[in-house]
């Protein structure tokens, strides 16, 4: 993870000054610290590439592993007999419930306009397949799809939905 206030972050954000950390606190060298624009600059451009490259030294041990000390909380952690009974009545609410849900949706769709739907959301179809694969045009596809997302908007307005909580 990128720390925001590391050198390089420090460093990186002050254009005009060389920024480093030291037990003291912060220290900024600026222009007038140096004996020409040229001397800052080779030194600016040093910093950044020094500081950039232990960033990156840094980040990729970061990047590639999982702090252990957020997670030992979770790592090893058993449910109770109880609890796993629970989740699992719970798992099976919620499939109940979503497959109830289903159901009413697909009650006030026609059949043409739920297919379309389905291979709209869920297999991820084109218009243009869909079309091609019903030897229709896309215009009345796409007609199908907006009629089918009204008829549900105001089936959801009539029938608002309570879905169990599920952890």
């Amino acid at each position: 993870m990128f720390d925001k206030k590391s050198d390089y972050a420090l460093n990186k954000r002050e254009k005009d000054a060389i920024v480093y950390i030291n037990v003291t606190g912060i220290v900024y060298l600026t222009r007038e610290d140096f004996a020409s624009e040229d001397e800052f600059l080779k030194w600016k451009s040093w910093s950044d590439g020094a500081y950039q490259t232990s960033e990156q030294a840094g980040r990729s041990f970061y990047d590639n592993t999982i702090p252990l000390d957020e997670k030992l909380d979770v790592i090893g952690a058993v449910l109770s007999a109880e609890s796993e009974l629970f989740l699992k009545q719970a798992e099976a609410e919620y499939v109940r419930v979503s497959a109830s849900l289903l159901e009413q949706i697909k009650s006030c769709l026609t059949e043409k306009q739920y297919r379309r739907l389905r291979l709209f959301h869920v297999e991820s179809l084109t218009l243009t397949a869909i079309a091609a694969a019903e030897g229709v045009s896309e215009p009345s596809v796409s007609e199908s799809i907006s009629s089918a997302r009204k008829n549900i908007f105001k089936f959801l307005e009539k029938h608002p939905i309570k879905m169990p909580v599920f952890l």
